[in-house]
């Protein structure tokens, strides 16, 4: 069997020509790595955003557009019994963005972290934006308690930090810095917009971006950030 496998992303979703959202090209991208031909299958969790159904309408637009079968797996309001089936029937898991410190705490409530992470080594690939890809991670700087913190409880599905929003709100950069030199976080990577590392169990083994110039550092402590090779898709 391969290695699990995570993509943490700064994107994935794009505006449309005919109204609201469409699948952008990060999107797009973890469909392919699905290797599924036809039509795959995407379980979407937008707890970190309370699942909203004025989200889900247009995301299930979107998935309706671009001939893929959806679902989501609501949490507030829940209506599935049995969530490992739910994910279980996923090809890809994408987990919405808004706030990590809520994601984790439903998610910890209903047992949803021990799903993902016995799906996760069974197969299924996991992927998410802002805070659905630093949900993975032991922690990193979020702006889910209305300033930016540094949050040290993550999943530890990876082990190590990450920065999303890198270049777009400028308090999460030091704040990931502060935290690592401090040890209080491993080193990690921080994310541009339109950027994402793909994982192979706990290593780094892909860097991309879906818009000109999009960097991924490299943040260690000690040593100034590092900009990666990222490959445009």
């Amino acid at each position: 069997m391969s290695a699990p496998r995570i993509l943490a992303t700064c994107g994935g979703w794009a505006d449309s020509s005919w109204g609201d959202v469409e699948f952008g090209p990060l999107l797009r991208f973890a469909l392919d790595l699905t290797g599924v031909q036809g039509r795959p299958r995407v379980v979407f969790v937008d707890t970190a955003g309370g699942d909203q159904r004025t989200d889900e309408g247009r995301e299930l637009a979107a998935a309706m557009a671009a001939g893929v079968d959806a679902v989501h797996l609501r949490l507030f309001g829940r209506t599935a019994v049995d969530l490992a089936e739910v994910v279980a029937s996923a090809d890809l898991v994408w987990a919405g963005g808004g706030s990590v410190v809520n994601l984790l705490a439903v998610w910890r409530t209903h047992g949803l972290d021990e799903v993902m992470r016995q799906a996760w080594r069974a197969g299924t690939l996991l992927a998410g934006t802002s805070a659905g890809a630093l949900c993975w991670h032991e922690g990193g700087p979020t702006s889910g308690f209305g300033e930016v913190r540094t949050i040290e409880d993550g999943l530890s599905f990876i082990p190590g930090s990450l920065g999303v929003h890198y270049d777009s709100q400028p308090e999460r950069r030091p704040a990931l810095q502060r935290a690592v030199d401090a040890g209080r976080l491993p080193g990690g990577y921080g994310l541009d917009e339109g950027t994402a590392v793909l994982y192979e169990g706990d290593r780094a083994v892909d860097f991309v971006t879906e818009r000109p110039g999009g960097r991924v550092h490299r943040v260690d402590a000690g040593v100034p950030e590092q900009p990666l090779p990222t490959r445009s898709i």
